[in-house]
């Protein structure tokens, strides 16, 4: 039976191998081509939605920042998508400043709830409830406090005035997009079963999720939105909102308090790079995941990738490789830097990397282990102004539709962030009270001889990583153009190490249509298990910047744009 299902699957693979993923025919660009860069000079965005997408660039022609701009943005995706963000989640920011010509980093993500033991918890989950999605996941959402924190530091405008536009949006109703309304899809049948009035009043219409092109409103969260743009943090983490989220995690069975939101603080952090073939790439440092694509990198570079076609068996085994290599260490060493050791310096050497790829085998899927010893549901949007900022923006509530609690009156959910603790004594990413969990969410950056080059990111759970690593491949080894990174067919490969810890075997790859039969069937002869999937490949935005002109590409695989003026 096992022989007849692998025979079928592979059938089913190649046919999508020989078919491949086609766009119309174009004068110029690969096949698979979406359509061109956007291309102008005095500013950009690329966001999931096409009215984000605007707001940001309204924001910019009014004489805003690239920060003001996505500020603005994100607070209307948080209306437009709230399956995926909103002000009850986190985010993580690169910001490029053209004034002092460097880098910046924003962590504003936030951490469990001071009053709740480890011993408390593991208590509670061996009763019968979940720290994966409810009251029990609810970790300090940290979004605001990183609106704030960059507008502080690179903002123009007032704040009210980049909340006015999801205000209005928010009252008058905006027609539900066709990515949105196939994610509301999913949840459906698990929401209509639970009781949960107060989601059910936000999010449902005539007693079921909106469809496409039926309209969304949400004056509970212009409410919300007019405080915040009013009184900015203090509106949300202190005063009659915070009281209201307190009160109402109480009521359901959680511990996040009063003082846990009052006393809530983004970091500002150093971005870590390392140099691939004359570009840096830079990354946020845990309690993300964004270091274990600068080890893939690392690893990578030492094969001559550009020599192996793009979709070829060698390209794809190589990368695979690499990944499992880098997730290994992930597993054991990403967490929160103030509860562990990270041996960043270590894992980010040239010399380790050359120790992990020389156990790979050209001929040979392997399983790996770590190589020291021990001590989901996103948005992502980049803008970019005149005056050359340009801000690399991530923003999520972790699963589809977070903890699924949504505060009476306020018009938003709250992230089920605490998802990403283990209950391991010993492990770095154990529960803790106020302790910030793994975060899979990662902006990214590359810089050019000290100069921005490209601001980018991919959401997407734990395809982010493989994501992130081949825009790059497909940037500077495969020579495509901005938009062609994006939209070239994508690999992603699960089931051996993530956040949760290790799991024996070699795990399994999926593949989007477009690669050839002879790709399918010759990593099958290396031991690769092959799948297919939909809907798991990850959402792209970038900017890039090149002799004073910017460069936009959006994701073909969501609803949003890249616009400039």
């Amino acid at each position: 039976m096992n022989l007849i299902k692998t025979s079928f699957t592979l059938i089913a693979l190649c046919c999508l191998g020989l078919t491949g993923l086609n766009a119309q025919d174009r004068l110029s660009g690969r096949s698979f081509a979406t359509r061109s860069e956007v291309l102008a000079q005095n500013g950009m965005a690329a966001t999931n939605h096409p009215i984000a997408s605007q707001i940001a660039l309204d924001i910019l022609k009014e004489g805003g920042s690239a920060v003001d701009a996505a500020i603005a943005a994100n607070a209307f995706l948080g209306l437009a998508d709230p399956a995926m963000n909103g002000i009850g989640g986190d985010l993580f920011a690169i910001v490029w400043s053209a004034k002092e010509q460097k880098l910046f980093g924003l962590n504003a993500s936030g951490k469990s709830p001071a009053s709740l033991s480890y011993a408390e918890l593991k208590a509670e989950v061996d009763q019968g409830r979940s720290y994966r999605g409810g009251p029990l996941s609810i970790t300090t959402p940290g979004c605001v406090d990183g609106w704030v924190a960059l507008h502080e530091k690179f903002g123009v405008l007032d704040l009210d005035r980049l909340m006015a536009p999801t205000v209005s949006y928010a009252r008058a109703g905006i027609p539900v997009t066709s990515e949105v309304a196939d994610f509301f899809r999913t949840f459906e049948e698990s929401v209509q079963k639970s009781d949960n009035p107060s989601f059910k009043k936000v999010f449902f219409t005539d007693g079921r999720f909106p469809g496409k092109g039926e309209i969304l409103k949400n004056p509970d969260l212009a409410k919300t939105l007019e405080i915040i743009g009013r009184e900015g943090r203090d509106g949300f983490y202190r005063g009659a909102v915070a009281s209201t989220i307190a009160d109402y995690v109480k009521a359901q069975g959680g511990f996040l308090t009063k003082e846990d939101l009052a006393n809530n603080r983004p970091v500002w952090v150093e971005p870590v790079s390392v140099n691939y073939r004359g570009y840096d790439v830079w990354e946020l440092p845990p309690n993300g995941q964004g270091i274990s694509v600068l080890q893939m990198l690392n690893i990578l570079e030492g094969f001559d990738m550009s020599g192996m076609p793009f979709g070829s068996a060698a390209h794809l085994h190589h990368f695979l490789e690499s990944k499992k290599l880098a997730f290994e260490d992930m597993a054991m060493f990403y967490g929160d830097p103030d509860f562990g050791d990270i041996p960043l310096e270590e894992l980010l050497s040239k010399k380790y990397a050359a120790e992990r790829r020389a156990l790979i085998d050209p001929a040979k899927a392997g399983e790996y282990h770590p190589g020291l010893s021990a001590g989901d549901h996103t948005v992502y949007l980049t803008v970019a102004d005149k005056d050359g900022n340009m801000v690399s923006l991530i923003q999520s509530l972790s699963s589809g539709l977070g903890s699924r609690v949504v505060p009476e009156g306020l018009g938003f959910v709250l992230q089920n962030r605490g998802s990403g603790f283990v209950l391991e004594e010993g492990h770095i990413n154990q529960y803790a009270p106020g302790k910030r969990p793994f975060h899979t969410i990662i902006p990214a950056f590359i810089t050019k001889e000290g100069k921005p080059f490209v601001s980018f990111g991919l959401m997407g759970g734990d395809m982010q990583v493989p994501g992130h690593v081949q825009v790059v491949m497909n940037l500077i080894d495969f020579g495509m153009n901005l938009q062609e990174a994006g939209d070239a067919p994508r690999i992603f490969h699960s089931g051996t190490s993530a956040r949760g810890g290790r799991v024996p075997g070699l795990g399994e790859t999926f593949l989007e249509s477009g690669f050839p039969y002879e790709t399918i069937s010759e990593l099958m002869d290396k031991g690769h298990v092959i799948r297919m999937d939909k809907g798991i490949y990850g959402g792209y935005q970038a900017i890039m910047v090149k002799d004073g002109v910017y460069y936009g590409a959006s994701e073909s695989r969501k609803d949003g744009q890249a616009v400039g003026y």
